[in-house]
């Protein structure tokens, strides 16, 4: 049989890529959105900085982190979403049966999923836009409504920057610990970066976790009905 059939993905060398704990737990650190530097993905896989970079170096040669300089130093984030979705996908694996209640509270309260809202502060706005008809379902993603033009621009998101990213638009996530499909894509990330500016959330230190401030839960309960 000719090998050349059988040719598709190489699903072998990005096995090997992430099949590492090293390597997978410095994916999970940049699941937090932000670039890091080598030295704090060494810090936090608990390795040495030489280590790190041969680490960094395998991962991005799989096409699965990418670095850019900044200032003196280089800087390294998820390559892309489609990464991004890939690991919350094996996070959503691997959280299963009685794994799911060893998931840390904070993590399922509120999270960043690597640059829009998850836990159950982001599956619960992705079902207050449903509720109200600002979202409808579609296969693979959400799509706008009608009435969403106006919400998302007097809610401070001009809609027509956010259409214009080389990006899915309002992809469907699954959420590791609800397990059921939040808001994602580029509305999603531009939903959070509004959040976020707003003050309702502030990030935890060294962690995806998200903490809801008082003004927030205010807020959050005025727009969305989320308590």
């Amino acid at each position: 049989m000719d090998r050349t059939m059988n040719a598709g993905p190489d699903l072998t060398t990005l096995a090997g890529a992430v099949g590492d704990a090293t390597r997978i737990r410095m994916l999970e650190l940049l699941m937090e959105g932000r670039a890091l530097v080598a030295k704090e993905l060494a810090f936090g896989t608990g390795v040495s900085p030489a280590t790190a970079t041969a680490h960094l170096q395998r991962l991005e040669q799989a096409r699965l982190v990418r670095s850019t300089k900044q200032g003196r130093n280089k800087v390294f984030r998820l390559a892309t979403p489609t990464v991004a979705r890939m690991v919350e996908a094996l996070m959503t694996v691997a959280v299963r049966g009685p794994r799911a209640s060893a998931t840390p509270e904070p993590l399922r309260a509120a999270r960043y999923c690597y640059d829009h809202l998850a836990g159950r502060l982001g599956m619960g706005i992705t079902d207050a836009l449903l509720r109200a008809g600002h979202l409808s379902l579609r296969r693979r993603a959400f799509a706008l409504t009608p009435s969403s033009e106006a919400w998302f621009q007097d809610f401070g998101i001009d809609l027509t920057p956010v259409r214009e990213q080389r990006r899915h638009f309002a992809h469907r996530c699954l959420d590791w610990s609800e397990r059921r499909d939040h808001l994602a894509g580029a509305l999603g990330a531009a939903l959070a970066s509004r959040v976020l500016s707003l003050g309702w959330v502030e990030r935890q230190p060294d962690s995806r976790g998200l903490i809801v401030t008082s003004g927030g839960q205010r807020g959050l309960k005025r727009h969305f009905g989320v308590t």
